[in-house]
């Protein structure tokens, strides 16, 4: 379906995750995917090198969106392969824009950005959770869904 780029250095550090021949990736991604708050999605990962392929089904765009951001902000992976399909008929009110952050970054400024309005910074929070945990706790390589205003 799309091919998703990501910080390679940036995100967190899970042990032996990309090491070539462990059996364990795919598990081990969706341990990830489950622990940073995500459930347990219908959802297959295959990893190759530093690209990851996602195959399963999801009910809604957001929660397809939120998997690959938690995928891809693991340190090591650069690609993200999308092949995962949203069950739900719901129409997408319109795309979601991603962002990487930046050195010196805050949610305020990056909301001034796209936005125009840095109050708005709470909106990006809220779209990213439950991968975000405080709106402070963000870094430099990260990848933020941008919800429309």
């Amino acid at each position: 379906m799309s091919l998703f780029s990501f910080v390679k250095e940036a995100g967190e550090k899970l042990i032996d995750l990309l090491t070539p021949g462990n059996a364990n990736a795919s598990e081990q991604l969706k341990e990830h995917i489950s622990k940073v708050g995500l459930g347990n999605p219908n959802v297959h990962a295959e990893v190759d090198g530093s690209t990851v392929t996602l195959t399963g089904e999801v009910a809604t765009q957001e929660e397809k969106e939120k998997v690959l951001l938690a995928v891809g902000n693991i340190a090591g992976v650069e690609t993200v392969d999308d092949q995962i399909t949203v069950t739900s008929a719901a129409p997408i009110v319109a795309a979601t824009r991603f962002v990487v952050v930046k050195k010196g970054d805050t949610l305020s400024a990056i909301s001034k950005t796209v936005y125009g309005d840095a109050n708005l910074y709470n909106k990006i929070f809220e779209a990213n959770k439950p991968m975000l945990s405080h709106p402070d706790k963000i870094y430099p390589g990260q990848s933020l869904r941008i919800p429309p205003q």
